[in-house]
């Protein structure tokens, strides 16, 4: 009966811990979403905003993905706040938006790597995938100012 009790207690801790890093996820794509949305319309051309809201759009998603697991889990939908404020320059955007997407990248993986439903991480590598790819336009969007 001991060993029943530790596994339960460490299946509850491994739930909780799920469920915030996803609430994490979810604020944090919700909050990209609202920054995108402000620097597409900052941007300086239409390629540059219109790939920005593209990237906005993964970024949608991606929230949707992990709101739909959240409520799997929880059995409530999630209630997202913007937990990061965006730049008010396009290039401060730009900025922060690659260093957002490289952290958001490392994060996501380490979601993945501590879960064992499968699907779940599908979904994280999926948008870790995904958060590269916008770090690497960003990253050229940034050198493009700078240049």
């Amino acid at each position: 009966m001991y060993g029943y009790e530790t596994y339960e207690d460490d299946w509850s801790r491994q739930q909780n811990k799920l469920v915030r890093q996803l609430e994490k996820a979810i604020n944090g794509e919700y909050s990209a979403i609202q920054c995108y949305e402000k620097l597409a319309e900052l941007a300086p051309d239409e390629r540059q905003r219109k790939r920005i809201m593209e990237i906005r759009e993964d970024e949608v998603k991606h929230f949707q993905r992990f709101a739909q697991i959240y409520t799997s889990l929880t059995g409530v939908q999630p209630q997202p706040k913007v937990t990061e404020s965006c730049p008010e320059s396009y290039r401060d955007g730009v900025e922060f938006a690659f260093q957002d997407e490289q952290e958001t990248v490392d994060f996501y993986r380490e979601v993945a790597d501590g879960v064992a439903d499968r699907s779940i991480i599908k979904a994280f590598n999926r948008a870790a995938a995904d958060e590269q790819n916008h770090a690497v336009w960003f990253l050229y969007y940034l050198v493009g100012l700078k240049g």
